[in-house]
């Protein structure tokens, strides 16, 4: 017997909304301009599934593909290289405007500025974009990686010349693990999405970074026509990207905002947790976070985000693994006509989820809540390709966690 998804409407008291000015449109485009001046820089993709629209009985189905992003197969890079041009700036009584990525690899700028190194915990993908911004831009970088992180994982983090670990704790003891070294360092710096009372900036900077990702697909969805999407889901580990996505979409549109859902992974539903409680409070899920979403294997949320999602989302959805294996599935193996999605464990927990509330009806009160029908214009993002390659192939190909266990 399978487990079934669970979710709840939020039903949260609101609070006074300030942290939504971090996404600000003047901020995300802030961090577009700085994404744009690196020579590495192209839009990722938006799949457009007219046919798999129209299986599941929607308007319009696009995934936003972020597996072409800088050639690192995710979107993460967006957020920890925006924060580094960030603090650098702001050690150097600069604009951000002025960091661009002609001057942050130029003679005068190390003559400057000189190194930094930056610090942080990863499962994967937000320790390689750190690593890769780094080595691009001349800096120093240190990941730690929680235990059971997959080994090519690691390779393509050490490939980019940081020093990196895997250590025998889980993703949040990892954090804190940077945090005191970075404080033991000259000159060093934790970079990390999730915030803490104390360490907020950074990772506020973090999530306007991932605001060039929701800025490219609502100016793609335009270009197609669709003045704004009536449903975006977003999935979550520490919340950051979930901020990020509902932070920009909300001051895109203030007087019709989407329709918001935030995905976890069951085993890392602290979000899911904090919505069911209905106080507002954010809670923590502890232990290993056992779970094939590595990505979003995070039990400590991001305080800035909580305070956006808490005040903006319609469902709050805990999804066990099933559902984001059959969403790799469906994004890989398309209905006819359709473009093909290589969406790696986090990146498809969207489909597997849409899919289930449109076909199963024992998810009818979610589908009704969310008024998702014939005329929804839906619109999810594929966080990642397949970073383990391995686990993709067996999902794929071998059928693991079918949704008939």
């Amino acid at each position: 017997m399978r487990e079934t998804i669970q979710w709840t409407p939020n039903q949260m008291p609101r609070s006074d909304d300030r942290q939504l000015s971090i996404m600000s449109l003047e901020n995300v485009a802030k961090a577009r301009s700085f994404h744009r001046s690196f020579p590495q820089y192209s839009i990722t993709p938006l799949a457009r599934l007219d046919g798999m629209a129209k299986h599941l009985g929607l308007g319009s189905l696009f995934v936003k593909d972020e597996s072409y992003r800088f050639g690192l197969n995710a979107f993460k890079v967006l957020g920890g290289s925006f924060a580094m041009a960030r603090y650098i700036a702001q050690q150097m009584g600069r604009d951000v405007g002025e960091m661009t990525y002609d001057y942050l690899t130029s003679e005068a700028f190390r003559q400057e500025f000189g190194q930094a190194t930056f610090f942080t915990a990863t499962d994967g993908n937000h320790g390689r974009g750190v690593a890769w911004a780094a080595n691009k831009l001349g800096q120093k970088a240190v990941v730690h990686m929680p235990k059971g992180s997959a080994k090519s994982r690691f390779d393509n983090i050490a490939k980019e010349g940081a020093k990196v670990t895997i250590e025998e704790v889980n993703y949040d003891d990892c954090v804190r693990m940077a945090a005191a070294e970075a404080a033991e360092t000259k000159h060093g710096v934790v970079v990390q999405d999730t915030a803490w009372a104390g360490y907020e900036e950074i990772p506020a900077w973090i999530m306007q970074g991932y605001g060039t990702m929701a800025n490219e697909a609502a100016e793609q969805l335009r270009q197609l026509e669709v003045n704004r999407p009536t449903h975006v889901f977003v999935q979550a580990g520490v919340g950051s990207l979930a901020g990020a996505v509902v932070g920009y979409f909300t001051n895109l549109y203030p007087n019709n905002p989407p329709k918001f859902v935030v995905m976890e992974a069951k085993a890392a539903d602290c979000l899911y947790r904090g919505a069911v409680a209905g106080d507002g409070e954010p809670r923590i899920v502890d232990g290993d976070l056992t779970t094939i979403m590595a990505g979003l294997a995070c039990g400590e949320p991001n305080i800035l985000s909580w305070d956006i999602l808490r005040n903006h989302v319609s469902a709050f959805v805990s999804c066990p693994d099933w559902v984001s294996a059959r969403g790799m599935r469906m994004l890989g193996m398309p209905v006819k006509g359709d473009p093909s999605v290589v969406s790696g464990e986090s990146g498809a927990v969207g489909m597997g989820l849409i899919s289930a509330i449109m076909e199963d009806d024992t998810y009818r009160d979610l589908r009704e809540h969310l008024e998702l029908d014939r005329f929804s214009q839906v619109l999810m993002f594929s966080t990642e390709g397949d970073t383990d390659p391995e686990k993709y192939r067996r999902i794929l190909w071998d059928g693991e966690y079918s949704t008939a266990e």
